[in-house]
């Protein structure tokens, strides 16, 4: 055996084990660590949330729809997907958060196969609820209501 094989080797054995914890400001854990003094703590690693979202009729345009249903899948990234059905139409798109001193405020956006858009502003009360508005293509208003 090389030299150069057994240092690479003895390197592999001294770094295992290690795990890189990324910390928030304030030292804690960034994420989640389960385990206990007998067993080494593990991470769990960041996943999407998926959050139902409600829009309800504030003008006559929208009246006709009615209440339209959807999602928002949080990718806690500062991005998403925007879901809506709307009537037998599926508009698709994205939600965005703003940053800084507006980091609970966002916009999300909508388009569907036939043409129709939709543009949301939103502000999260919580991590899971928020409320906003949102104004489709045709005039229709709705007040848009993030979370269960």
């Amino acid at each position: 055996m090389s030299r150069f094989t057994i240092t690479v080797s003895s390197a592999a054995l001294l770094t295992t084990g290690c795990i890189v914890v990324p910390l928030n400001a304030d030292g804690t854990a960034a994420y989640p660590i389960t385990g206990s003094a007998h067993a080494p703590g593990v991470i769990a690693a960041p996943a999407s949330q998926t959050l139902p979202v409600r829009l309800y009729p504030t003008n006559d345009a929208a009246a006709n729809t009615g209440v339209i249903a959807g999602t928002v899948t949080n990718h806690l990234n500062g991005r998403g997907t925007f879901t809506l059905n709307v009537g037998t139409e599926t508009m698709a798109g994205e939600a965005t958060r703003a940053g800084g001193a507006n980091a609970r405020s966002g916009i999300a956006s909508a388009y569907g196969a036939r043409g129709s858009h939709a543009n949301c502003r939103y502000t999260m009360n919580t991590a899971t609820q928020g409320t906003g508005s949102c104004t489709f293509s045709s005039g229709a208003q709705y007040q848009l209501h993030i979370g269960a």
